[in-house]
């Protein structure tokens, strides 16, 4: 592993604030090119350690790339309702993601790569993981910038292994690319505000475009980053730096204008879309929330992720306030060291703003959706691993980092995500055409019908509008569930059903849907006595829970 060494206060002063502009492109590059501290390096006798450190940072890349790649997972409801929207024709995706509620951008680009690649789970699944792969060097880059190559290093190593984005590179959603524009724009925002040229503002109008139109947690990213570019441009600490921050917030405008067709689009979805799914959250249980997740504390619940929190929570704290003083002591700055003043910024006022008014206007919060701060936050996690002095110190805190870190990998690419698998292997032993399967809630749908399969002359339909199993109408969702009738709906699918069995795959306790697939469940059991729970809902070993209700032939 290359040698791992701490910034002094100095090499901070000299080091850019992130997104803020303040030094020149010359000093950016400066500071990033020194590596100095207290012991800034494994003495030159170490040769054969430091062999051996390449060779074990080779060997956790490889493996953090294998991981991404071999996850055995069926698709659950989010993944299976997205690739079900990107295979629809490109003039059918507006229509449909009115409906869903998300840009477009990520949509569109897993249309073409299943095109190219296919539609089986990994096929899918893979687009996150190159797009995974394209961000490294970004990553790389942008810790290179701040503290040397040892901390570049840091910061990659970090990234590749971090349970957060072993999660969202091997899953069929837009959160690896969400990340991969982030750490770029991050990297061309530095260098257009060092300096200003057409060439270089224009990376910052593009990355600001593509991210409006791959997820709207982009807005309070984009909002902070806005205001803090305004404020340099108001109080840079040169005419340079004002100047060169003027035309960086006029890139961002250009990107947001370029926005506008997609807007009466968002407008509708803003007002009957929203998430019925979950109810809102205090921003700091959220937040909290977000940082055992990023350790991954996902479900199933394993022991690592809570060693990993503590990682976590410190190391960015230590990156904020801590400066190393000798081999074995930090001293502490409240005043926080420029280091990652700007990233830390950015990331907490994005974060911040996103719960804030998330909760504000009822809408809930789901963990993923913080990775527009990801990169900002890995970069802050990566100097934490900088501040200690003895670079043995370094050289072992990061490394528990990475080994709990792979150790999420290994349970993310084992784990079961869903249960619809169970249930479907079920309906594929044991019904038969004309039988009618029924969802309830239809957010089971997708996933167990993109494992069930087509063809088999079975009936299916989804609890509340007795639609399709592929895609879900998110639109006035709970209004329209409210106006359904159970006992109507249990109606209409036995008269669908007529002498066929009925299967009924449900979970209760979906938010929205409370008591009223329980309902149906007594409706069917009353015309059809005899019935009989085939799967139970998993208790603790699944993030998404099926169970499965089979109810005989009249």
């Amino acid at each position: 592993m290359p040698a791992v060494s701490a910034p002094t206060d100095a090499a901070d002063d000299t080091a850019p604030e992130a997104a803020t502009g303040t030094a020149t492109e010359a000093a950016a590059e400066a500071a990033a090119e020194t590596e100095t501290g207290p012991t800034s390096a494994i003495p030159a006798t170490s040769d054969r350690v430091r062999r051996l450190g390449a060779v074990a940072v080779g060997v956790v890349l490889v493996a953090a790339v294998l991981l991404r790649f071999v996850v055995r997972s069926d698709l659950w409801l989010d993944e299976a309702l997205t690739v079900n929207i990107a295979g629809l024709p490109l003039a059918e995706m507006p229509a449909a993601l009115r409906r869903d509620g998300a840009p477009p951008l990520y949509y569109v680009l897993l249309h073409l790569w299943i095109a190219g690649f296919g539609e089986g789970d990994t096929a899918v699944r893979a687009l996150s993981g190159v797009l995974w792969l394209a961000t490294l060097p970004a990553m790389w880059l942008a810790g290179r910038r701040l503290g040397g190559r040892s901390a570049a290093w840091a910061t990659l190593l970090v990234f590749a292994t971090v349970p957060y984005t072993f999660r969202y590179a091997s899953e069929t959603r837009m959160y690896a690319l969400v990340m991969f524009l982030v750490a770029w724009g991050y990297l061309a925002l530095r260098r257009a505000l060092g300096s200003p040229t057409l060439g270089r503002l224009a990376p910052v109008a593009v990355v600001t475009a593509a991210l409006l139109y791959t997820h709207n947690w982009s807005y309070y990213l984009l909002a902070t980053v806005g205001v803090v570019v305004l404020v340099q441009a108001w109080r840079g600490a040169t005419a340079d730096a004002r100047r060169g921050a003027r035309r960086v917030a006029a890139a961002i405008v250009v990107g947001g204008l370029a926005y506008l067709p997609w807007l009466p689009t968002v407008l509708f979805q803003l007002g009957h879309t929203g998430t019925p799914w979950g109810d809102p959250q205090l921003p700091w249980s959220a937040g909290a929330a977000f940082l055992l997740g990023f350790a991954g504390v996902f479900t199933p619940p394993h022991a690592e992720p809570f060693m990993l929190a503590v990682f976590v929570l410190v190391l960015p704290l230590l990156a904020l306030f801590g400066a190393a003083r000798g081999a074995t002591h930090v001293d502490l700055d409240l005043r926080t060291r420029p280091l990652v003043r700007g990233e830390a910024v950015v990331a907490l006022g994005a974060l911040g703003l996103g719960l804030t008014l998330s909760f504000a206007t009822g809408t809930a919060f789901d963990g993923r959706y913080a990775a527009v701060i990801v990169p900002l936050f890995v970069l802050c996690i990566a100097m934490g691993t900088q501040v200690f002095g003895d670079p043995r110190v370094r050289v072992a805190v990061l490394a528990a980092v990475v080994v709990l870190g792979l150790a999420g990998g290994v349970r993310n690419a084992v784990d079961q995500r869903t249960q619809a698998g169970e249930v479907a292997a079920v309906l594929r032993a044991e019904a038969e055409p004309g039988d009618v399967v029924v969802y309830c809630p239809d957010q089971l749908a997708p996933a167990v019908h993109r494992v069930l399969g087509d063809g088999r002359g079975l009936t299916e339909v989804t609890f509340p509008a007795l639609g399709g199993p592929e895609r879900i109408n998110w639109v006035d969702y709970r209004d329209r569930i409210d106006r359904t009738d159970s006992d109507a709906f249990a109606a209409e699918v036995l008269a669908r059903a007529a002498g066929a069995r009925i299967w009924l795959v449900t979970t209760p306790g979906y938010l929205s849907v409370e008591g009223r697939c329980e309902e149906v469940v007594l409706a069917l059991g009353a015309a059809r006595p005899g019935g009989a729970q085939r799967i139970e809902p998993g208790t603790g070993d699944y993030f998404e829970l099926v169970g499965l209700f089979e109810y005989p032939a009249a």
